[in-house]
Protein backbone atom coordinates (compact mmCIF):
# COMPACT_ATOMS: atom_id res chain seq x y z
CA UNK A 1 0.00 0.00 0.00
CA UNK A 2 1.35 3.32 -1.33
CA UNK A 3 0.75 5.39 2.23
CA UNK A 4 1.64 8.62 0.65
CA UNK A 5 -0.56 8.43 -2.45
CA UNK A 6 -3.34 7.36 -0.22
CA UNK A 7 -2.99 10.94 1.95
CA UNK A 8 -2.85 12.52 -0.95
CA UNK A 9 -6.58 11.53 -2.02
CA UNK A 10 -8.11 11.89 0.98
CA UNK A 11 -7.66 15.86 0.90
CA UNK A 12 -9.18 18.81 -1.09
CA UNK A 13 -7.35 19.90 -4.17
CA UNK A 14 -6.75 23.93 -4.36
CA UNK A 15 -9.94 24.08 -7.09
CA UNK A 16 -12.31 22.14 -5.16
CA UNK A 17 -11.21 25.04 -2.61
CA UNK A 18 -11.70 27.24 -4.62
CA UNK A 19 -15.38 25.77 -5.50
CA UNK A 20 -16.56 25.68 -2.45
CA UNK A 21 -15.79 29.48 -1.73
CA UNK A 22 -17.12 30.47 -4.62
CA UNK A 23 -20.12 28.94 -3.85
CA UNK A 24 -19.84 30.48 -0.46
CA UNK A 25 -19.35 33.97 -1.87
CA UNK A 26 -22.58 33.58 -3.97
CA UNK A 27 -24.83 32.61 -1.14
CA UNK A 28 -23.44 35.43 0.79
CA UNK A 29 -24.04 37.65 -1.91
CA UNK A 30 -27.66 36.21 -1.79
CA UNK A 31 -28.65 36.90 1.66
CA UNK A 32 -27.51 40.48 1.45
CA UNK A 33 -29.23 41.07 -1.62
CA UNK A 34 -32.61 39.35 -0.47
CA UNK A 35 -32.22 41.84 2.86
CA UNK A 36 -31.71 44.64 0.55
CA UNK A 37 -34.80 43.93 -0.89
CA UNK A 38 -36.55 43.39 2.49
CA UNK A 39 -35.50 46.51 3.44
CA UNK A 40 -36.66 48.46 0.18
CA UNK A 41 -40.00 46.44 0.13
CA UNK A 42 -40.72 48.01 3.85
CA UNK A 43 -39.19 51.67 3.02
CA UNK A 44 -41.96 51.87 0.39
CA UNK A 45 -44.83 50.09 2.16
CA UNK A 46 -44.32 52.52 4.66
CA UNK A 47 -44.21 55.77 2.18
CA UNK A 48 -47.59 54.18 0.64
CA UNK A 49 -48.25 54.22 4.44
CA UNK A 50 -47.76 57.82 5.10
CA UNK A 51 -49.67 58.67 1.97
CA UNK A 52 -52.52 56.44 3.19
CA UNK A 53 -53.14 57.75 5.75
CA UNK A 54 -52.64 61.28 4.61
CA UNK A 55 -55.03 60.84 1.76
CA UNK A 56 -57.82 58.73 3.89
CA UNK A 57 -58.19 62.14 6.50
CA UNK A 58 -58.34 64.28 3.50
CA UNK A 59 -60.87 61.56 1.78
CA UNK A 60 -62.37 62.32 5.03
CA UNK A 61 -62.78 66.19 5.08
CA UNK A 62 -63.94 65.96 1.68
CA UNK A 63 -66.85 63.46 2.39
CA UNK A 64 -68.28 64.68 5.45
CA UNK A 65 -66.90 68.70 5.57
CA UNK A 66 -65.47 67.67 9.28
CA UNK A 67 -62.12 66.97 10.57
CA UNK A 68 -61.59 63.54 11.19
CA UNK A 69 -61.14 63.27 14.87
CA UNK A 70 -62.59 66.85 15.65
CA UNK A 71 -65.82 65.50 14.23
CA UNK A 72 -68.16 65.41 16.86
CA UNK A 73 -70.29 65.12 19.41
CA UNK A 74 -70.13 61.36 20.05
CA UNK A 75 -74.05 60.46 19.85
CA UNK A 76 -74.11 62.44 16.47
CA UNK A 77 -71.13 60.08 14.38
CA UNK A 78 -72.09 57.00 16.22
CA UNK A 79 -75.52 57.26 14.82
CA UNK A 80 -74.22 57.19 11.46
CA UNK A 81 -74.72 53.39 11.01
CA UNK A 82 -73.10 49.96 12.63
CA UNK A 83 -69.67 50.91 11.89
CA UNK A 84 -69.94 54.19 14.22
CA UNK A 85 -70.94 52.79 17.23
CA UNK A 86 -68.08 52.11 18.99
CA UNK A 87 -66.58 55.46 17.65
CA UNK A 88 -65.58 58.64 19.90
CA UNK A 89 -66.69 62.27 18.33
CA UNK A 90 -64.40 65.15 19.07
CA UNK A 91 -65.56 68.52 20.22
CA UNK A 92 -66.43 70.01 16.76
CA UNK A 93 -64.58 73.62 17.47
CA UNK A 94 -62.85 73.50 13.71
CA UNK A 95 -59.12 72.12 15.14
CA UNK A 96 -57.70 69.11 15.53
CA UNK A 97 -56.93 69.05 19.05
CA UNK A 98 -53.55 66.47 19.55
CA UNK A 99 -50.24 67.41 21.44
CA UNK A 100 -46.70 66.27 19.97
CA UNK A 101 -47.09 64.22 23.12
CA UNK A 102 -50.09 61.91 21.69
CA UNK A 103 -49.06 61.57 18.30
CA UNK A 104 -49.26 57.77 18.78
CA UNK A 105 -51.71 57.86 21.74
CA UNK A 106 -55.44 57.69 22.07
CA UNK A 107 -55.18 60.59 24.09
CA UNK A 108 -57.29 63.79 22.79
CA UNK A 109 -58.32 63.24 19.62
CA UNK A 110 -56.18 60.84 18.32
CA UNK A 111 -58.31 58.01 19.20
CA UNK A 112 -61.25 59.72 17.43
CA UNK A 113 -59.17 60.84 14.80
CA UNK A 114 -58.27 56.75 14.05
CA UNK A 115 -61.65 55.57 14.50
CA UNK A 116 -63.54 57.48 12.50
CA UNK A 117 -61.58 57.10 9.75
CA UNK A 118 -61.75 53.45 9.55
CA UNK A 119 -65.47 53.62 10.09
CA UNK A 120 -65.93 55.51 6.98
CA UNK A 121 -64.14 52.98 5.28
CA UNK A 122 -60.45 54.74 5.12
CA UNK A 123 -58.33 52.88 6.78
CA UNK A 124 -58.96 48.92 6.35
CA UNK A 125 -56.76 48.16 9.40
CA UNK A 126 -57.96 47.88 12.72
CA UNK A 127 -60.97 46.39 15.04
CA UNK A 128 -63.98 48.31 15.36
CA UNK A 129 -65.39 46.22 18.20
CA UNK A 130 -64.84 48.30 21.11
CA UNK A 131 -63.78 52.06 21.44
CA UNK A 132 -60.48 51.40 22.73
CA UNK A 133 -59.47 49.31 19.33
CA UNK A 134 -61.34 51.33 17.31
CA UNK A 135 -59.17 54.29 18.60
CA UNK A 136 -55.51 52.52 18.15
CA UNK A 137 -53.54 53.96 15.21
CA UNK A 138 -52.63 51.47 12.42
CA UNK A 139 -48.68 49.25 12.51
CA UNK A 140 -46.26 50.65 10.79
CA UNK A 141 -43.62 47.84 8.55
CA UNK A 142 -41.24 47.76 11.95
CA UNK A 143 -43.58 47.62 14.52
CA UNK A 144 -44.23 50.78 15.34
CA UNK A 145 -47.21 53.30 14.49
CA UNK A 146 -48.69 55.94 12.79
CA UNK A 147 -49.56 58.96 14.13
CA UNK A 148 -50.99 62.58 13.33
CA UNK A 149 -50.04 65.65 14.85
CA UNK A 150 -51.31 69.27 13.98
CA UNK A 151 -48.75 70.78 16.20
CA UNK A 152 -47.11 74.20 15.50
CA UNK A 153 -44.94 76.74 16.91
CA UNK A 154 -41.62 77.26 17.87
CA UNK A 155 -38.79 75.30 15.50
CA UNK A 156 -37.29 73.13 18.19
CA UNK A 157 -40.56 71.37 19.27
CA UNK A 158 -42.00 71.01 15.43
CA UNK A 159 -39.81 69.41 13.42
CA UNK A 160 -39.03 73.04 11.82
CA UNK A 161 -41.96 72.71 9.93
CA UNK A 162 -45.95 73.78 10.31
CA UNK A 163 -49.45 72.18 9.59
CA UNK A 164 -50.35 68.53 10.05
CA UNK A 165 -48.09 65.87 9.64
CA UNK A 166 -48.43 62.12 9.74
CA UNK A 167 -45.85 60.37 11.70
CA UNK A 168 -44.08 57.00 11.96
CA UNK A 169 -42.43 55.43 15.37
CA UNK A 170 -39.12 52.67 15.86
CA UNK A 171 -38.25 53.49 12.27
CA UNK A 172 -34.68 51.99 12.04
CA UNK A 173 -31.63 54.04 11.08
CA UNK A 174 -30.78 52.42 7.89
CA UNK A 175 -34.20 52.43 6.79
CA UNK A 176 -34.82 56.08 7.97
CA UNK A 177 -32.09 57.11 5.63
CA UNK A 178 -33.34 55.45 2.83
CA UNK A 179 -36.84 56.69 3.21
CA UNK A 180 -35.71 60.10 3.25
CA UNK A 181 -33.11 59.54 0.06
CA UNK A 182 -35.39 57.65 -1.49
CA UNK A 183 -38.28 60.66 -1.12
CA UNK A 184 -36.75 63.43 -0.09
CA UNK A 185 -33.32 65.07 0.36
CA UNK A 186 -32.32 62.49 3.00
CA UNK A 187 -31.34 65.20 5.52
CA UNK A 188 -33.39 64.75 9.06
CA UNK A 189 -33.64 68.42 9.59
CA UNK A 190 -34.46 69.47 5.90
CA UNK A 191 -37.44 68.99 3.26
CA UNK A 192 -40.96 67.32 3.86
CA UNK A 193 -39.74 64.60 5.59
CA UNK A 194 -37.65 65.51 8.81
CA UNK A 195 -37.00 62.85 11.85
CA UNK A 196 -36.58 62.98 15.76
CA UNK A 197 -34.11 60.95 16.93
CA UNK A 198 -35.93 58.07 19.77
CA UNK A 199 -35.04 58.27 23.10
CA UNK A 200 -32.89 55.77 24.66
CA UNK A 201 -35.22 53.82 26.61
CA UNK A 202 -37.96 54.07 24.33
CA UNK A 203 -41.64 54.22 25.93
CA UNK A 204 -44.48 52.18 24.72
CA UNK A 205 -46.07 54.66 22.18
CA UNK A 206 -42.66 55.35 20.88
CA UNK A 207 -40.75 58.66 20.89
CA UNK A 208 -43.26 62.11 19.91
CA UNK A 209 -42.03 64.38 17.03
CA UNK A 210 -39.80 67.07 18.50
CA UNK A 211 -36.03 68.66 17.27
CA UNK A 212 -35.02 67.47 14.50
CA UNK A 213 -32.17 64.78 14.67
CA UNK A 214 -28.67 66.45 12.99
CA UNK A 215 -27.67 63.07 10.98
CA UNK A 216 -28.88 59.57 10.91
CA UNK A 217 -27.01 56.31 12.56
CA UNK A 218 -27.76 53.39 11.60
CA UNK A 219 -27.99 52.23 15.17
CA UNK A 220 -30.49 54.72 16.27
CA UNK A 221 -34.01 54.56 15.65
CA UNK A 222 -36.42 57.43 14.86
CA UNK A 223 -40.01 59.09 14.75
CA UNK A 224 -40.38 59.97 10.87
CA UNK A 225 -42.63 63.07 10.11
CA UNK A 226 -43.97 63.95 6.44
CA UNK A 227 -45.52 67.19 6.31
CA UNK A 228 -49.25 66.43 4.74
Amino acid sequence: MNVRSSARQTGFTLVEIAIVLVIIGILLVGVLQGQEMIQNSRIKSAKAGLDGVANAYNAYVDRFNRIPGDDGPTATVAARGANWVNVTGGNSDGFLTITAANTFAAAGESGPLWGQLRAAGFLQTGDMSTAALAATSPLNPWGGRYGITPIVGAAGTTLGFQGNKVCMSYVPGTAARGLDSQFDDGAPGTGFIRATLNAAALPAAGTAPGAAAAAYVDENTYTICSRM
